[in-house]
């Protein structure tokens, strides 16, 4: 796996775990939830900004973005018994795609 895209997936994790962390602090009322919040997302725009300097931003932020939702998605379903229809499921699997799509055929992602 190129650097470039091991460090988007770090980013992409670190985001997800603060995502997550987000819900699990109740609008900021939990002091340790918070406090992930704030490093997973830090560690995330720390990685995504080593990431950018090897993929252009559009390219890094679809990728980003959309595993992100993904992610989440799965996160909320298992963590927080957040259900999700077969519309939704059938846009996230649409995502999906689209981040094939850049990865397999874009000439704008380094490969």
């Amino acid at each position: 796996m190129p650097k470039a895209y091991l460090m988007l997936f770090i980013a992409v994790l670190f985001e997800t775990i603060g995502t997550s962390a987000l819900q699990a602090s109740q609008q900021f009322t939990r002091l340790v939830p918070s406090v992930i919040v704030v490093l997973g997302y830090g560690a995330a725009f720390y990685f995504m900004a080593i990431t950018l300097k090897f993929l252009p931003v559009g390219i890094t932020y679809a990728i980003w973005s959309g595993l992100g939702i993904v992610l989440i998605a799965v996160i909320g379903f298992i963590a927080f018994g957040q259900r999700l229809d077969w519309p939704a499921i059938l846009g996230m699997a649409m995502i999906l795609g689209g981040i094939l799509v850049i990865h397999l055929f874009s000439q704008s992602a380094t490969h």
